[in-house]
């Protein structure tokens, strides 16, 4: 399996496609196709029939799975996009913002 530099629950900057210069939190990540949901990012429009949840039915927006190479992390220390390294703190390995050095919780 891929290692992947994004946890759900981070907040991820994108540096490609439509929504370029954005910032938002994963949602989930899938790390067999590679791509994470973004709150806010890539948004696209959905035709829905009516149901329980939606008795009227119509068009909903929702957010779309983006590619996780054009996601970079946000720096804790100074909140610019940075890349992830990791290293080992006693047993346990860590994540670490390549920019600052600053350990990423």
């Amino acid at each position: 399996m891929k290692k992947i530099h994004i946890k759900k629950g981070d907040t991820v900057y994108v540096n490609a496609g439509n929504d370029k210069g954005k910032t938002g939190k994963v949602l989930s990540v899938a790390p067999a196709k590679d791509r994470a949901i973004v709150e806010g990012i890539n948004m696209v429009t959905k035709a829905t029939k009516p149901n329980t949840k939606q008795p009227q039915g119509g068009l909903i927006k929702q957010e779309s799975p983006i590619h996780i190479s054009n996601l970079q992390l946000i720096d804790p220390k100074s909140g610019k996009p940075t890349r992830v390294g990791y290293k080992m703190d006693g047993d346990k390995k860590v994540r670490y913002a390549k920019k600052s050095g600053e350990e990423i919780k």
